[in-house]
């Protein structure tokens, strides 16, 4: 796989057991944190539903979404951003995820809440899908390039759906700034393998990725200290439940991905991993 030496890799994680866990840990997702699968961004003191609303707006605001643009979310979840995008700017969106139980929720939910426009929402491998050239005002992805085995190619490829001054907003877990310790680097490992990450790339990774699709970063931003603390309550609400047990019924990984809820929050801590955010836009109009 394309990167550089700074991405931390952890090439033992499939595909199909990606989409296996996705399939059976939607409902736990739900119930256990809410209908934005991503993280909360806090800026004081604000419930984790206002949290995870907010780091969707405030994404939408830095990508400057304009009202009917038409959106790709590729690993659109349970379709949280998805409705938000549709409710409030009028988007036309395409929601795109591997998981068939997270399609048929967030297409149900979108249906339910009657948005419109509705929402579109596919279930299809990220680094398989394809839409039309210049089809996309802006191409959105909230931490889904971490499952991702060709991260370059699903850049370059994604590059050619934004239309000429499109745009492609992204948040994505990251490994930390180089050079990171054994300790750090083994920390990472384990949050990749508990979270099913083949790899993660770093800010510099990722600003390389877009500009070698020929887009322009135009905006990134390190945002761990905002969204840390949607791991503290995640540890807080497994400790305080019955829920590892009922993980136990499903199979080890999903043990496994509750298990590791510590070792992402120490990652962020230690800065073995961070949170970033990043716009970049294709030039011309």
């Amino acid at each position: 796989m394309g990167g550089t030496l700074a991405m931390i890799e952890f090439p033992d994680v499939a595909k199909g057991v990606i989409r296996y866990h996705y399939d059976i840990i939607t409902p736990f997702y739900r119930l256990f944190w809410g209908p934005h699968i991503h993280h909360g961004y806090w800026e004081g003191g604000e419930s984790s539903a206002r949290a995870q609303v907010q780091l969707t707006e405030k994404l939408a605001k830095i990508a400057r979404i304009a009202p009917s643009s038409t959106v790709y979310d590729i690993g659109c979840g349970m379709g949280g951003s998805s409705v938000w995008l549709a409710r409030n700017l009028q988007c036309q969106v395409t929601g795109v995820t591997l998981s068939p139980v997270q399609r048929m929720y967030a297409a149900s939910a979108a249906t339910l809440r009657g948005v419109r426009p509705r929402p579109k929402f596919l279930c299809a491998d990220a680094e398989k899908i394809e839409f039309a050239p210049d089809s996309a005002d802006v191409v959105w992805s909230i931490e889904c390039t971490e499952h991702l085995f060709d991260k370059p190619a699903f850049f370059r490829k994604a590059a050619t759906w934004i239309k000429p001054g499109g745009r492609f907003a992204l948040c994505a877990w990251l490994a930390g700034e180089p050079p990171l310790s054994q300790e750090q680097i083994a920390l990472t490992q384990k949050v990749c393998r508990g979270m099913f990450c083949p790899s993660l790339g770093t800010r510099a990774d990722y600003c390389k990725w877009f500009e070698d699709a020929g887009l322009t970063v135009t905006y990134q931003s390190l945002w761990t200290k905002q969204v840390e603390k949607t791991w503290e309550i995640c540890l807080e609400r497994v400790n305080r439940t019955g829920i590892r047990h009922l993980a136990k019924v499903f199979g080890a990984n999903h043990v496994l991905f509750l298990d590791h809820f510590q070792a992402i929050l120490d990652a962020y801590r230690t800065g073995a991993m961070e949170y970033g955010c990043f716009l970049a836009e294709r030039g011309g109009r």
